[in-house]
């Protein structure tokens, strides 16, 4: 008897491909309720830019909304200011900053200039421009950038995550 009449299959072989933490992202963020995203990244804003928050600096975005917008993982947080607190909200931004993980991670520890990004067109602001430069400026104004406290340690955290990507 030769193995090709024997009654049973041979199982396909098939290499699938490793799991990223960008393929996670995109795989678990449109599953994530509203709510949840709202507990999680209210707070981590909010702390990270208490001093600016208090001080009025980014009164300008008060009744305002702005996107960010992850491209390459499919993930759009709109942003909008109400008593001197940033909230997420449902509704599209009137402005969308665009790009990849990478650029905001570079905007968000300040590994490369931010006007680089944006005027190498790596990041790109939509829609309202005058309200995502003045957000662009805002954040550009954060002189140790967000990587400080517990969002520091999470965006440092995923740092070490994209050299292994």
């Amino acid at each position: 008897m030769s193995l090709l009449s024997l009654p049973f299959s041979m199982p396909s072989l098939s290499i699938s491909p490793p799991v990223t933490p960008s393929y996670l992202i995109r795989l678990v963020d449109p599953r994530v309720p509203f709510t949840i995203k709202q507990h999680i990244v209210e707070p981590l804003l909010n702390r990270t830019f208490a001093v600016p928050l208090a001080e009025g600096e980014f009164d300008a975005l008060e009744g305002r909304r702005i996107s960010l917008t992850i491209a390459d993982l499919g993930v759009t947080l709109s942003l909008t200011l109400e008593s001197q607190r940033l909230i997420l909200c449902r509704e599209k931004g009137e402005a969308t900053i665009r790009g990849g993980w990478r650029e905001f991670l570079c905007l968000a520890t300040r590994r490369e200039d931010p006007d680089s990004l944006f005027f190498q067109r790596r990041l790109i602001i939509e829609g309202d421009t005058e309200l995502g430069l003045t957000l662009k400026n805002l954040l550009d104004g954060c002189e140790e950038g967000l990587a400080q406290g517990r969002l520091g340690e999470l965006l440092l955290g995923l740092e070490r995550l994209v050299r292994k990507e």
